[in-house]
């Protein structure tokens, strides 16, 4: 997950002094908060609905909007006077949730086999983008899409970088960068529990999205 969240902020070619926009603060988008503000960035937005993943985001030094109370759009051209961020991270994917017209109609065409995913943070990060900024996208997307703003990447000038994690090219740094304070790792596992339990872990993982971040199941407990 740590490499993950890392590579989604190099994707994302951070310069000194960018605004960066995170959808998502699951463990990858945690992640990815504390990398782009290692690689310089001066600001970092995080966006979620979950309130105590919206606490960590802060803890790490972002600026954060909760989409269930705010227009994410609206928020993030408030916040960098109408430009948009300079660079954008998609950690959420093709299972985007939440009660809008794109995110049901994905749904629809979904279940008509017309597509896949649900492409709704994609969407927006393209959307929000500042003219000649950079999209990363570490989230999954399975198949085929519909209604994607390619006239917005072309129009705009945007670079968009994707693609599987690199884990071990990027592992040796970064256990060196844990090693020296530099990355917090310890908010990660918010429960531990005996390996029979693992079903009811899961459900936990699927019910309780607020308050589970990662469990690790132990045998012989």
């Amino acid at each position: 997950i740590l490499p993950t969240g890392w590579m989604a902020a190099e994707n994302a070619q951070i310069e000194p002094g960018d605004t960066v926009a995170v959808w998502g603060c699951g463990p990858v988008g945690l992640f990815a908060v504390q990398s782009a503000f290692l690689m310089g960035a001066e600001r970092v937005i995080a966006i979620d609905h979950f309130p105590h993943r919206l606490e960590l985001a802060r803890k790490f030094g972002a600026e954060t909007i909760n989409f269930e109370q705010s227009a994410t759009y609206d928020a993030l051209m408030q916040m960098t006077g109408g430009i948009g961020p300079d660079a954008v991270i998609d950690s959420v994917g093709l299972e985007a949730h939440g009660m809008f017209v794109d995110n049901a109609i994905d749904q629809i065409k979904a279940s008509t086999f017309l597509g896949t995913d649900r492409i709704h943070a994609i969407r927006q990060a393209i959307l929000a983008c500042r003219k000649g900024g950079r999209v990363s996208m570490p989230a999954v997307y399975g198949g085929f899409v519909d209604k994607f703003p390619l006239g917005a990447v072309m129009q705009k000038g945007l670079t968009l970088k994707t693609g599987q994690t690199h884990v071990q090219h990027y592992l040796p740094g970064l256990i060196d960068a844990i090693m020296e304070g530099k990355i917090d790792t310890t908010f990660l596992i918010s429960h531990r529990m005996p390996l029979d339990q693992a079903p009811e872990g899961y459900r936990m993982f699927h019910d309780q999205q607020n308050e589970v971040t990662k469990i690790v199941l132990k045998p012989g407990q």
